[in-house]
C-alpha cells in the first residue's frame, strides 16, 4: 500500500507533481510531505518568497495524504486495490490557511495529524515549516471520504 500511495500521491496527482512534492512519511503517527524551493513557486519576486498559493495548496495536499495513510490503516484488512478505490471520492470541502511567516528557505516540509476521521468526513491540521524549522503557515481542512 505504501507503494500504491506514494505512486498516487507523487506522480498521478499531477498537480502534487508541478509543486515537486515528495511523500517523506507515510506513517500514520507523522505523514510528512517535503518539496524543494525553486523558481517557479515564487510568488514575491522582490524577496523571492514562496507563493501563497503554493503553501495552501502543500498544506490541503498534506490533509489529504494524512487522510489517505488513516483509511488505509483503518482498512488494513483489505488489499492495496480496495483500498486505493476509497480514495476516489475523496475531496476537500472546507479549508482554511493561517500564514504566519514569510515563505523563505531551501526546502520545506509539511506534516498533519487527523483530528476526526468519520464514515463520510475527515478532518485535519497541517503544518508547513521550512528546511530551519521556522513554523510558516499552519492550516485546518475537512474533507468528504466516501
Amino acid at each position: 500500500l505504501d507503494a500504491a500511495l506514494a505512486d498516487l500521491f507523487e506522480r498521478r496527482i499531477t498537480f502534487n507533481q508541478t509543486l515537486g512534492l515528495v511523500v517523506e512519511s507515510a506513517r500514520a503517527s507523522e505523514p510528512r510531505i517535503r518539496f524543494a524551493m525553486r523558481p517557479e513557486l515564487i510568488g514575491h519576486f522582490l524577496h523571492g518568497r514562496l507563493h501563497g498559493g503554493v503553501i495552501s495548496a502543500t498544506l490541503d495536499a498534506m490533509g489529504g495524504l494524512a487522510l489517505m495513510v488513516a483509511i488505509g490503516e483503518k482498512h488494513a484488512d483489505e488489499n492495496t486495490a480496495q483500498v486505493m478505490h476509497r480514495f476516489a471520492k475523496m475531496g476537500t470541502i472546507d479549508l482554511r490557511v493561517d500564514y504566519l511567516r514569510p515563505g523563505v528557505g531551501e526546502h520545506f516540509v509539511a506534516s498533519a495529524e487527523i483530528t476526526r476521521l468519520g464514515g463520510r468526513i475527515g478532518s485535519t491540521q497541517m503544518r508547513l515549516v521550512n528546511d530551519q524549522g521556522a513554523l510558516i503557515a499552519t492550516g485546518a481542512a475537512a474533507y468528504v471520504i466516501s
